[in-house]
């Protein structure tokens, strides 16, 4: 009788060290080249887009708003609308996704509906983007008549990042020593009294630095945008929750379509700014968690 691993001889296993290090070998350039491929291919897409893009841009690129001209379109209602949206987006899920992590890590008892609750919000992350579009059109534009709004968006797009939060917000509560806890307990805190200055404010940066990057994932969304109806072409700056939006992410969708070539290099210009954002985003997560931890 023999394995992969070794063989039986005589009543005496044998283990097979030069295959299974042969096979160790091989297991080990097969995930270098897995990482070398991803690479290869990101910087490729990189390239090309930078290389079409970075000509683009300019500040009239940036002030204009959308038009059938490639010669005066521009991207500024789309900023602004992507600004509107996060900001609404942040205001909805940081209190919700924080409340129930501290519910979730602190009140809740260890039974099975908390591990069944934890399990759905893990799956939940999981879940495609488009989903949450189809379940918006269906709750906010249908059931609630909220309309094709920033509001329906920002809703929209909360869903989406809110198991992202609540996951990051549990795991920086998670880490906070016991020991904390317990001195404010044995000095006469209560519970809330113990969180709210303790807990807390050693959690929040990486609490906040998960919802960054949690909120970065949200600009980048397109299919739930398109889903719930926002407009590929808008002419005029958001002033309220309630205005017709378009989104950064739609633009760049409603270029590529076009047939005409400026529009391409447009649309690639969009991405470059879209790209600065987001890792701007993520730069100012990366910050805020190591200036804090210091």
């Amino acid at each position: 009788m023999s394995s992969p691993s070794g063989q039986l001889r005589g009543g005496r296993f044998e283990p097979r060290v030069e295959a299974r290090r042969r096979a160790g070998i091989r297991f080990k350039w097969l995930c270098r080249f897995a990482v070398a491929f991803g690479i290869a291919s990101l910087l490729v897409l990189l390239v090309s887009t930078l290389t079409v893009g970075i000509p683009a841009l300019s500040p009239d690129f940036l002030a204009n708003d959308p038009s059938r001209f490639p010669e005066r379109a521009g991207i500024r209602s789309a900023i602004l609308s992507s600004a509107w949206m996060l900001a609404l987006v942040a205001a909805m899920s940081f209190p919700l996704g924080v409340g129930a992590a501290l519910y979730l890590e602190e009140y809740a008892p260890r039974n099975r509906l908390t591990r069944l609750l934890q399990t759905n919000i893990a799956n939940l992350a999981g879940v495609p983007s488009i989903v949450y579009g189809l379940l918006g059109l269906a709750v906010f534009v249908r059931f609630l008549a909220l309309e094709r709004s920033l509001l329906t968006g920002a809703a929209t797009l909360s869903l989406l990042v809110l198991p992202l939060v609540i996951i990051a917000a549990r795991e920086a509560i998670r880490a906070v020593p016991g020991s904390l806890r317990a001195a404010a307990y044995a000095l006469g805190a209560t519970r809330w009294q113990a969180i709210r200055h303790h807990v807390l404010p050693a959690a929040m940066p990486r609490i906040l630095s998960g919802t960054i990057l949690s909120l970065s994932r949200a600009g980048g969304e397109t299919a739930p945008l398109l889903v719930i109806g926002a407009f590929t072409f808008t002419a005029f700056d958001p002033v309220s929750a309630t205005d017709p939006f378009t989104a950064l992410p739609v633009q760049i969708f409603n270029w590529t379509t076009e047939p005409q070539g400026e529009f391409r290099a447009l649309a690639a210009g969009a991405i470059v700014v879209l790209l600065g954002a987001l890792l701007l985003m993520n730069a100012a997560a990366v910050l805020i968690r190591n200036r804090y931890e210091r």
